[in-house]
């Protein structure tokens, strides 16, 4: 066992990995979760989760698993119940759910004297303060809901897709979905079996990814060396075209950017019901009066309810933004990860990137567990080089759009292979 002690923060996919890094390593964790166990927003009861009935995985199984544990199903896209009965079955084969305390809040985590860090929580037993060496944020990017304004007033209902669970919340309503992100294209096409209408608000088009491409899961297919961006997005615009068509002949704005520089819509099902006319597309949101909704076209429309699929905002709110060199629309981290200043503390799943699963998550907190139990000289040459050198390259020569979500958006090849080199680089063996 190394004299590290180490705070993990959350045990969603991202705080699991860095438990199970961490034990390999032998470093002594301690692992801290708000809800009742494991799975983090997975967790379809747990008070915080994101999750709704209908949910699957929008990536497909064999590129999502843990290398070391392969799910125990032959679904391409499993469910959420599938997945938080995974987390639940992986963290118990391992012994990883004994290193956390459940329905325990940290409420802060600031310096501690003498270095380290001070973490202090609330859980059953009362407010406890603690310290540890290293500190490990993987509380989730997907818990703190982005909520826009409008100009006027609204006056039915409207609320977050955060709070949606079920279709059965829209029976009979006319529904306006603000947003065509994939949780706003996967609850349309669920309202359209429950709403009396509905409408989707847009204000740029999108790329839409079917799930299936020549009878296999799209994302299996070029698995090997990585084509060029431009070649893969020429290449894989023309096929996307034929199987799925254009989404401007369905009411979509045509984007403005090309594919892979905005996260792509694993949905193609929202276009059949648009063809159906189950579905209408409408402009960006001028001004609310009462039940009217006025978009910017000039049109207008009658709802009941305006369900805000307008995704999330990065948040840490237990640690100072600037211990984590939070520049812009995120903290700007070597490799999303490590503070500038190695200050002990470290950040998991501050990724998002098309293909890069929980391995891309587990090999990240590799690197974490690498990095502490390394030598001194090793630790302060991997420091020197992140001072001295250009970082990088992570976005594999796409241009991702500025989005707040984009802003810490990754390719997956140049990712993974930016984390094995730094690994490498710290001694480690493959």
């Amino acid at each position: 066992m190394h004299t590290h002690r180490c705070a993990v923060i959350g045990a969603g996919p991202s705080g699991l990995s860095a438990a199970r890094a961490l034990q390999k390593a032998g470093v002594e964790v301690v692992g801290f979760e708000a809800s009742r166990g494991v799975g983090g927003l997975w967790d379809i009861d747990n008070p915080r989760s994101t999750m709704y009935e209908s949910a699957h995985l929008i990536s497909s199984r064999t590129t999502t698993q843990f290398a070391e544990f392969p799910m125990a199903t032959d679904a391409d896209y499993p469910s959420h119940r599938v997945l938080i009965a995974y987390f639940r079955e992986y963290a118990d084969r391992f012994g990883l759910t004994e290193l956390f305390r459940f329905d325990t809040k940290v409420t802060a985590v600031t310096p501690a004297d003498g270095g380290g860090w001070l973490v202090a929580s609330r859980g059953p037993d009362g407010d406890t303060a603690e310290r540890f060496d290293a500190v490990i944020l993987a509380n989730g990017t997907l818990v703190e809901p982005a909520v826009p304004t409008f100009p006027g007033t609204f006056t039915g209902e409207i609320f977050h897709t955060s709070t949606y669970k079920s279709a059965r919340q829209l029976d009979g309503r006319r529904v306006l979905i603000v947003g065509a992100g994939n949780s706003g294209c996967d609850i349309a096409v669920d309202a359209v079996h429950h709403a009396a209408s509905v409408d989707m608000s847009v204000r740029r088009g999108y790329y839409f990814v079917p799930r299936y491409l020549f009878g296999r899961p799209s994302d299996t297919l070029n698995q090997g060396r990585p084509l060029p961006a431009r070649i893969k997005q020429f290449v894989d615009t023309r096929v996307l075209r034929a199987f799925t068509g254009d989404p401007v002949r369905f009411g979509f704005p045509k984007p403005d950017y090309r594919i892979y520089e905005s996260h792509p819509i694993v949905n193609t099902l929202v276009l059949n019901h648009l063809g159906q006319g189950d579905i209408d597309i409408r402009g960006d949101i001028d001004r609310f009066d009462g039940q009217t909704v006025h978009f910017r076209d000039g049109t207008s429309g009658e709802y009941d309810t305006v369900l805000l699929a307008t995704g999330y905002t990065l948040d840490y709110p237990f640690v100072d933004r600037a211990a984590l060199n939070w520049t812009g629309l995120a903290p700007k981290l070597y490799l999303n990860i490590f503070p500038p200043s190695f200050n002990g503390l470290y950040v998991m799943g501050m990724i998002e990137a098309s293909g890069i699963g929980w391995q891309g998550r587990y090999e990240q907190a590799e690197l974490i567990a690498t990095y502490l139990t390394a030598d001194a000289a090793a630790q302060a040459a991997f420091r020197r080089r992140v001072a001295d050198e250009p970082w990088p390259d992570l976005t594999g020569g796409y241009r991702y759009l500025g989005l707040a979500r984009m802003s810490y958006y990754v390719n997956k090849d140049a990712y993974r292979g930016a984390v094995r080199k730094a690994r490498t680089s710290l001694g480690a063996q493959r």
